[in-house]
């Protein structure tokens, strides 16, 4: 048996857990900058429930509302300064996987006082973050309990990954009451990413045993909570399948957080950064060959995935009605994106393409690409 597991995040979940518990970060001092998106932590109620905790303990809260959807460098750099302006002791990050990302980086920036941002993708910064705590505002991001922050660059729009177990936070809180603000569309989009999570994870040739028992939980919740949202019964979810999506992306944030993720994730960046596709949405664009390749090289692990996503055929239909992605390539671009992974020509291979049985190669993904997308 492979028990091999590590996943520091003190996880306080429920209704009214944020203002109940998070007043306990008083721990890590008087002064904190929060950090949201525009909209998404107001509205919800997070950030109202946040503030009254940490009021109420004695802490003296900032707001940084300048978070949008993937992250550029640029934001996190700005969130660092606000910290270090207001004197931050700690952060808290309200919001979707964007914003949690982007609380990750400005922790690692602000106390390191640098704009050279190379030195956190290469994890050289030569002091430890800030404290920082993630409200997950949706259902799929798994960023809660993961020591993963993706980040885009403001120059050439480019996502890159930081993993480091410097980017784990002290505390997640997770109530899924939370996520009733989300719309249906981004309802569908974030728990396609969670289900991608878990898919990946499990789908990994080195799964280890704990990554399965939480998979096994993840994968039923996801695909039934998709499956009744693509059959139309659920055109605005209820709060029972909000709630059975949200603790579903958490396990699935569980998996991630053990695994990794495979091929769909890097690929699915493209499609978010040149297309506007939903980060979800992306991935999901993938996972019909990530199981197709799956089934070739782990036959029983596959038809055991399928036994727990309510079988082939109702998972299939499902995905074929709720990934939407029309997206036409040129040869040509489709010839660039493939150099960008293959280390012939100067890229950069993800470590996601080993994590497929047989492997996966910038060969595979041109002619993925070229299947999917040349027409």
């Amino acid at each position: 048996m492979d028990f091999h597991f590590h996943m520091p995040v003190r996880v306080v979940s429920g209704p009214g857990c944020v203002r109940q518990r998070m007043g306990e970060l008083r721990e890590y001092g008087r002064r904190c900058l929060i950090i949201t998106g525009q909209n998404s932590a107001m509205r919800s109620g997070a950030l109202d429930d946040a503030m009254a905790a940490l009021t109420d303990a004695g802490v003296d809260c900032t707001v940084f509302p300048g978070i949008g959807a993937n992250p550029l460098i640029s934001q996190c750099q700005a969130a660092a300064f606000a910290a270090e302006a207001c004197r931050a002791d700690f952060l808290v990050g309200i919001g979707g996987g964007s914003v949690l990302d982007a609380t990750k980086a400005a922790a690692w920036i602000a106390e390191n006082t640098t704009a050279d941002v190379e030195r956190l993708f290469a994890g050289t910064y030569k002091y430890a973050p800030l404290p920082f705590a993630l409200v997950g505002l949706t259902a799929g991001t798994g960023s809660e309990v993961s020591p993963v922050a993706v980040l885009t660059g403001d120059q050439d729009g480019r996502k890159r990954s930081v993993s480091d177990p410097c980017c784990y936070a002290r505390a997640a809180y997770a109530d899924p009451r939370y996520t009733c603000t989300m719309s249906a569309a981004t309802t569908v989009s974030t728990a396609l990413d969670a289900l991608c999570h878990g898919a990946e994870g499990f789908l990994n040739p080195v799964c280890t045993d704990v990554a399965d028992l939480f998979a096994s939980r993840a994968l039923p919740l996801l695909s039934g909570g998709l499956i009744e949202l693509a059959g139309g019964a659920a055109a605005e979810p209820t709060m029972g399948l909000r709630e059975q999506l949200f603790y579903g992306a958490l396990w699935a944030g569980m998996v991630l957080n053990a695994m990794g993720t495979a091929y769909p994730h890097p690929l699915g960046y493209v499609l978010t950064e040149d297309f506007d596709v939903p980060h979800g949405m992306a991935c999901a664009v993938f996972l019909p060959d990530l199981l197709r390749r799956s089934e070739a090289g782990l036959p029983e692990r596959t038809a055991r995935f399928y036994s727990l996503v309510g079988g082939k055929e109702a998972f299939h239909q499902a995905l074929d009605l709720l990934v939407t992605a029309d997206i036409r390539m040129t040869m040509g671009q489709v010839e660039d994106y493939a150099r960008r992974w293959d280390p012939a020509s100067d890229g950069a291979e993800p470590k996601n393409f080993a994590r497929v049985a047989g492997g996966f190669t910038a060969a595979d993904a041109r002619d993925l690409f070229a299947e999917l997308f040349v027409r």
